[in-house]
């Protein structure tokens, strides 16, 4: 017996220091397509713009509040975004306009990765960024949680009426 060939989705999270919010969207991302039976067909990964945290686990408090939703972001480590990203990633999706910018002129001539924001995919938050929660109180991280879990649910049905269709 064969195995069928099935479509495979590459998705970059960034945000500036890939300690944050990439990284719990990350982890969202990749629970969320577990859920789904698409851990094999979704692959997920992180990056940051600024290579500030290179090698560091996401903020402590990242973790927390992921891991009280079911989350585990610990296994995870900073890294900044590289040129080949452009070429490995289908998706690369930034959590607010600023990296976005970034990226656009981080993004090699005819690269073919669709680069744009992750909350274009969200349904329940008329919000287009997700923000920055690092000099905030504990109600930003929760919030960080609510706008990526609503993106990246958005995410998944994107990609299942699209890409992902056996």
């Amino acid at each position: 017996m064969t195995d069928v060939l099935v479509p495979t989705t590459r998705v970059l999270m960034v945000c500036m220091g890939n300690i944050c919010r990439s990284p719990t969207a990350e982890a969202v991302l990749r629970t969320q397509a577990a859920l789904r039976g698409l851990a094999r067909r979704v692959e997920v990964d992180s990056a940051g713009t600024h290579g500030w945290h290179a090698g560091e686990p996401p903020d402590p408090r990242a973790q927390a509040h992921g891991a009280r939703r079911g989350y585990d972001l610990a296994p995870l480590r900073a890294r900044r975004v590289q040129a080949t990203d452009f070429g490995r990633f289908d998706l690369i999706l930034a959590m607010d306009r600023d990296n976005l910018a970034h990226l656009l002129e981080l993004r090699p001539p005819g690269a073919g990765a669709r680069v744009e924001l992750l909350m274009r995919f969200a349904r329940r938050h008329a919000v287009d960024e997700v923000p920055d929660p690092y000099y905030g109180a504990a109600d930003g991280f929760e919030r960080v949680l609510d706008l990526v879990e609503d993106a990246c649910e958005g995410l998944l049905d994107h990609l299942c009426a699209t890409t992902l269709r056996p």
